[in-house]
């Protein structure tokens, strides 16, 4: 028997296949499909595009590794959160799926502060107002697109994020459904009940019935029905946010316990417990995950361009023609005092944790006529590091304690160069464990304990370490990086003046 996850992320969907019993990966297949940017400022996708990629996935990985469909047990889905999407009762997309980077709302989310919201929405979401959450996005559907407006006038306007969407369409248009980690980002939830708040929507003027019924990250969420390429009656035991998915996967189930995925953004999420924590140093109290009506919760940092960065260099300026490139390519850079004076900052899209500078842009400074693409892709990954090392430190203030050990994840993880990079930045340990997939890996150990084949506490045996980086303490890099960093504050003060 297999558990099948549905990994939909912001570039791509990947379907993982992991073994019942032994609880292994056997077999994952990715597919990429277009990103749309309409307006500078604006991402969106196309919501076709991004079934038609679960479908070709999940088709693919079974008849890769010869996988019978009726060997299927149970279904995960984890996804990009935010991502808000507009549809019909009938699964049609109404509209493309305006994206958790898009920041259209940002003079919306202005006037609601200047209307003196901002606390309402903090005390009870733990989010601050921001183009990043899905509810000003729902509120921009609703004023904006025409067929939305059209099918909201005739009763036949459902919303949702990616999950919400994607577990719409597996179960023949039945289950309208979401999980609480995905109901926590969209500015709508309330924390303490974990139930839609008639405040908030009246506030963002948005009809609760067309929103998906909040239920536990664990739960059973409807069976497959009238799919071309899975059979019926197939279980969907399994939701979570793609962050709070990795969370699950890298079994940080205590309070203290965190941990960091290197993706298209880069997250950090560190357990609460059973505190609704909220943050005094710019970042956002979330769910973990939801479990036998029993909430857990979690303090995250947020930063928009991780390995976004990195596609950048590969798609607009062509450095290298796949990510893991840049490792090589940055390791020629073996004088540091080249790029002593050279920095890349990676907002892209804005500016998020723990500084939330919404029109923040991206900047390369400090080039000089030897500049090449070894020193950009050095600094790039810099950049990366730099703006994980600020969640860090604001995470540090709010737990009131240094992190013993920091998990990390995601596709970006494998590149060595890049984790040492944060141990010398952040001097703490960088751990990664053997399976980096954590997010895919964690819906699945949802759906499994869902599906009753594992419990919790069967999680921390699976989990593994592959590799630790240790910051060197050599005096060299120390001050290069202490400087570095020196200038990386320095720019970022610059942003709030």
């Amino acid at each position: 028997m297999y558990i099948l996850s549905i990994d939909q992320g912001t570039t791509g969907t990947t379907a993982v296949l992991v073994d019942a019993k032994s609880l292994q990966i056997v077999g994952k297949v990715n597919e990429e499909y277009p990103q749309i940017y309409p307006h500078p400022g604006w991402v969106e996708h196309n919501l076709e595009d991004i079934w038609n990629t679960v479908k070709n996935t999940v088709t693919k990985v079974l008849a890769v590794n010869k996988v019978s469909t009726d060997l299927i047990k149970t279904i995960g889905i984890t996804n990009q959160r935010e991502t808000t999407c507009a549809f019909t009762k009938d699964g049609e997309p109404l509209a493309n799926a305006i994206v958790w980077q898009d920041r259209r709302t940002h003079d919306f989310c202005k006037d609601l502060v200047s209307k003196g919201h901002s606390e309402e929405f903090k005390k009870k979401t733990g989010l601050p107002l921001d183009p990043y959450f899905s509810g000003t996005k729902i509120n921009w559907l609703l004023n904006n697109n025409e067929n939305v407006m059209k099918a909201h006038e005739a009763n036949n306007l459902l919303f949702g994020t990616i999950d919400t969407y994607l577990l719409y369409k597996l179960t023949g248009n039945i289950s309208h459904k979401t999980d609480a980690t995905n109901a926590s980002r969209t500015l709508l939830m309330n924390l303490e009940t974990n139930e839609w708040d008639a405040s908030l929507l009246n506030i963002l003027d948005i009809n609760q019935d067309t929103l998906p019924t909040i239920c536990n990250s664990i739960d059973d969420f409807g069976l497959t029905k009238n799919l071309t390429f899975l059979p019926d009656g197939i279980s969907i035991n399994g939701i979570l946010g793609d962050q709070q998915s990795a969370l699950f996967g890298q079994a940080c189930f205590n309070k203290g316990e965190g941990k960091c995925t290197y993706g298209t953004g880069a997250f950090m999420l560190v357990n609460t417990g059973s505190e609704i924590k909220y943050s005094d140093n710019g970042l956002l109290t979330t769910v973990a995950f939801r479990h036998n009506n029993q909430t857990t919760y979690a303090l995250e940092g947020s930063c928009y361009i991780a390995g976004a960065c990195v596609q950048w260099l590969r798609d607009n300026l062509q450095f290298f023609e796949s990510s893991p490139e840049i490792e090589a390519l940055a390791l020629k850079v073996d004088d540091l005092s080249k790029v002593r004076d050279l920095l890349l900052l990676p907002f892209f899209t804005g500016l998020g944790s723990p500084h939330w500078i919404a029109d923040a842009k991206a900047a390369l400074v400090g080039i000089t006529r030897d500049t090449g693409k070894e020193e950009i892709s050095r600094v790039a990954l810099e950049g990366i590091c730099f703006s994980i090392n600020d969640l860090i430190k604001a995470m540090r203030k709010d737990m009131g304690s240094d992190l013993d050990i920091f998990k990390v994840d995601g596709g970006a993880v494998s590149n060595d160069l890049l984790m040492q990079i944060q141990s010398e930045i952040s001097k703490i340990p960088i751990v990664r464990p053997t399976v980096i997939e954590t997010t895919a890996y964690g819906a699945a150990l949802a759906a499994a304990i869902g599906a009753n084949l594992i419990t919790m506490d069967s999680i921390r045996t699976i989990w593994k370490e592959d590799k630790k980086f240790i910051s060197s303490n050599d005096n060299t890099n120390s001050n290069y990086f202490s400087y570095k960093e020196q200038q990386w504050d320095s720019y970022i003060n610059k942003l709030f003046k």
